[in-house]
């Protein structure tokens, strides 16, 4: 009966659910907020060359080539995002780790560790950069009081449009199957 009586709600969120899908030759891929057309080459590894990306041969291979050279990238930003944010707060962390979270874009830990999905590596760079801004506040504060959002705000000047972003278009990143 209940399931009955929100029918149509539930018809809706269907309908708004992005599909997920695996990565193939010839597919768009997002990457730090622009598509590349995932192209077989002659390569060793991953290269981007313009609006495509170069990938070797196989594809058997090609979802966890992927996965490794966007989680290469997503530790490069985050980490240079994070070092810049700790050096102008004053409050260093203690260590950052990449994860495949389902509902989290970022963590911080009461011990300093951040923690970062690897995904945002797909999102435009300041969507990434703000997130970066918001683990990193909580170095400051381990909550998300107005005290927590204006320390935000002075890292990260004019963030909401960033945060937008993620709120609309996050499933979109979290659609893309790498693996089995």
């Amino acid at each position: 009966g209940f399931a009955a009586s929100k029918a149509e709600w539930l018809r809706k969120m269907l309908e708004w659910a992005v599909q997920a899908r695996r990565p193939a030759f010839g597919d768009l891929l997002p990457f730090e907020g622009k598509d590349l057309r995932i192209t077989q080459a002659q390569v060793k590894g991953p290269q981007i060359d313009g609006d495509a990306l170069l990938m070797p041969a196989g594809e058997d291979r090609l979802g966890v080539r992927l996965e490794a050279f966007l989680k290469f990238h997503a530790r490069l930003r985050v980490t240079h995002a994070s070092d810049r944010y700790a050096l102008a707060l004053g409050r260093p962390y203690t260590k950052i780790t990449l994860r495949d979270a389902r509902s989290r874009w970022g963590s911080c830990a009461s011990d300093g560790a951040l923690m970062y999905n690897w995904r945002l590596i797909m999102a435009p760079l300041g969507v990434l950069d703000y997130v970066c801004a918001h683990e990193v506040a909580h170095l400051a504060e381990m909550n998300h009081s107005p005290a927590f959002w204006a320390v935000v705000e002075r890292l990260r000047p004019g963030h909401t449009q960033e945060r937008n972003w993620l709120k609309r278009h996050g499933t979109q990143l979290q659609a893309l199957r790498f693996r089995d």
